[in-house]
């Protein structure tokens, strides 16, 4: 029983194999499927060289070119004047921004100023008998002189003789404390150097002001200097007086700006250089952040294509008979989003857009607008 049972599957077995070969045999004799050929369109340009100006891009922000921080050389009390102290407030030139009372102080300055004249007069009657040649010059010294305006410059020594004299009376030295004193007494009143803005106020009016201590800012709102740091590689391409399109970070306004000054040294750390761009506008404020755009060098026979259409391997795709086909280029600008090359023929048609998953011999097909009509 048991040999009957091997035989059967053993029969079983060699006409399953028959049949599974018969079928491999007629499933390799069927065609096989054409594939059809897929056509991605792309967008091309035709390549013509020309000169390319390279821009060099930076940024920085605003700083008024005149500024002074106001500083009090003296102590009193804040005194209210015809324009308030605050910040936003506008100043012509030698307009006054601080009155500190001086009353004190102005008391002694006279006392100063009564002493010395009454020290010359106490020698007029001593100069009419031992110099009566310089006695008129001294006389109308004294008929010059008034106290409520500023000490008059001495009289011009004649001789070593007078010389000795007046200096032997202490007239000289005296004559300088009041100078001295007068100078002092002159920065209890700040002026404005010139019209401008106060932009920051730190006493108001009856404030204590101490010696050395920090009033305020006061700025000419109508000129900014722009610092900016430019690579190292790109230094040689600064030119003084070259001018510069500054734009807001919006780009909805434009400005321009001029180059006045190139620092002499390189950032060790960071291995650039300065540049200080001029620029005047009166819709420009102090501490604006904008984006420069300053004109390098000229690059002949070349192109610019945006960065994403360079490969790795220094190549960018053409097309050839609707096949994408790749040639050597040289790089010799790089921006943020272009590239400036050299080495690409007049005519060559080359992509426009790049195309995921593009590889050399991809069929291909340029997209051509269609006419209208």
């Amino acid at each position: 029983m048991r040999k009957i049972i091997l035989s059967v599957i053993g029969v079983v077995i060699i006409i399953a194999s028959i049949l599974l070969a018969k079928s491999l045999i007629a499933g390799k004799n069927k065609p096989k499927p054409v594939l059809e050929k897929v056509e991605k369109t792309v967008f091309v340009d035709t390549v013509k060289n020309g000169d390319i100006l390279i821009k060099i891009p930076a940024n920085g922000s605003l700083i008024a070119k005149r500024r002074v921080e106001i500083y009090s050389e003296v102590q009193g009390v804040l005194k209210t004047g015809s324009v308030s102290f605050k910040p936003g407030q506008k100043y012509s030139a030698g307009q006054t921004l601080i009155n500190i009372d001086a009353s004190e102080y102005y008391a002694s300055v006279q006392s100063a100023k009564s002493n010395l004249y009454n020290t010359i007069a106490a020698i007029m009657p001593d100069l009419r008998l031992d110099f009566p040649e310089i006695y008129q010059k001294w006389q109308n010294y004294l008929n010059v002189f008034d106290l409520s305006k500023s000490t008059p410059k001495l009289p011009e020594m004649s001789s070593e003789k007078e010389n000795y004299f007046i200096t032997g009376r202490g007239i000289v030295s005296s004559y300088y404390n009041v100078k001295n004193l007068e100078q002092r007494l002159s920065k209890y009143i700040i002026k404005a150097p010139f019209s401008g803005i106060l932009t920051e106020a730190l006493v108001t009016e009856g404030t204590l002001i101490r010696s050395g201590q920090k009033l305020g800012e006061f700025i000419d709102p109508t000129e900014f200097e722009m610092q900016v740091s430019i690579s190292a590689s790109y230094a040689h391409l600064l030119k003084i007086g070259e001018y510069v399109e500054l734009n807001s970070l919006d780009k909805t306004e434009t400005y321009k700006g001029k180059i006045a000054r190139v620092n002499g040294s390189i950032d060790q750390a960071t291995q650039t250089v300065m540049a200080f761009i001029n620029v005047k506008d009166t819709k420009l404020k102090e501490g604006m952040y904008l984006e420069a755009s300053i004109n390098g060098a000229t690059v002949e026979n070349a192109i610019e294509i945006d960065r994403n259409l360079l490969l790795e391997s220094q190549q960018i795709f053409t097309v050839n008979n609707d096949v994408l086909d790749a040639i050597d280029v040289r790089p010799v600008y790089f921006s943020e989003t272009k590239v400036v090359l050299q080495g690409v023929p007049d005519g060559t048609v080359i992509l426009n857009k790049p195309i995921p998953g593009a590889y050399m011999g991809m069929l291909v097909k340029p997209f051509k607008p269609k006419a209208n009509n």
